[in-house]
């Protein structure tokens, strides 16, 4: 089964074994694939790779770790990571679905998305205000580029 990361997608978790849980609007379900494979298959889906699209991140923010991706451009659908993208316990994250973040404790956050769904992510607060802050800077850039 082949996920593409969409406007409904909250958040992409591992799972055990080679799995990811999906966060979507209404519902989670599993997908047999792991979160970077879904990051590289969603990219494809819409026309560009991951490397491109992360070499573009790079190039814009002039950052080299844990970009955010643009999986999809016309709706600006941003994806963040809550850890090195390669990582075992990588969280893939949408952008514009973050309601508000809390700090859980030393090393874990709070997630609280759009339409109340929460998860904990083994991220500190800190390093995940800076991966929203990023993506959020990501965001503003395209949309100023769009309306030039």
């Amino acid at each position: 089964m082949n996920y593409e990361i969409s406007r409904g997608t909250l958040a992409i978790v591992p799972n055990e074994g080679n799995s990811s849980m999906i966060y979507e609007d209404e519902t989670q379900y599993i997908v047999p694939e792991k979160p970077f494979k879904i990051m590289e298959d969603s990219c494809k889906y819409f026309g560009s790779t991951y490397e491109g699209r992360k070499n573009g991140a790079r190039d814009i923010l002039g950052a080299e770790y844990k970009v955010p991706i643009v999986v999809e451009d016309e709706n600006n659908l941003i994806v963040f990571p809550t850890t090195s993208p390669l990582a075992e316990d990588c969280v893939w994250i949408s952008l514009k679905r973050v309601k508000n973040i809390e700090k859980n404790d030393f090393n874990t956050t709070k997630v609280i998305f759009d339409n109340n769904t929460e998860i904990v992510v083994d991220c500190s607060y800190r390093t995940m205000e800076n991966q929203l802050s990023r993506a959020s800077r990501l965001d503003l850039i395209l949309r100023n580029h769009k309306n030039s």
